[in-house]
């Protein structure tokens, strides 16, 4: 078996783990402060920013643990993808000149989850949500 046979599915849950701690980070700072965030420093929960925050703070814990991977992924591509159509297209189509860089990033990352699932370090993994084969 090729190294990158018995790699890949690791480093598949490796970048969802990191996927959801970037996320969660984004949630905390809009809905708790922390890490201190002087954009989101006075986000309510009722706004765009507050409920994008509950989004990541649960999609990004979910993530996390690798738990509904495919359907809670596919849901924040949508999420990341809007951010980019609300936020930054106004400014510029090019993620280059409107900072949409991550916002379009994120929205593909986790298109790409939503296919490929959490990997066999998650718990949809441990509880048999998903079969992870090499191919």
């Amino acid at each position: 078996m090729k190294p990158s046979t018995v790699w890949a599915p690791r480093v598949l849950s490796v970048l969802r783990i990191v996927l959801g701690l970037v996320l969660l980070q984004y949630g905390l700072a809009k809905l708790f402060g922390w890490p201190p965030v002087e954009i989101f420093k006075n986000v309510r929960w009722n706004s765009l920013f507050g409920i994008a925050g509950i989004f990541e703070l649960v999609g990004g814990a979910l993530l996390l643990l690798g738990l509904f991977t495919r359907p809670v992924a596919f849901i924040l591509s949508g999420e990341m993808a809007a951010a980019y159509f609300i936020g930054h297209l106004r400014h510029s189509f090019l993620p280059i000149l409107n900072e949409g860089d991550l916002a379009v990033s994120l929205c593909f990352a986790f298109f790409y989850l939503a296919f490929a699932g959490g990997g066999p370090w998650s718990l949809d993994a441990m509880i048999g949500r998903t079969v992870v084969q090499p191919e």
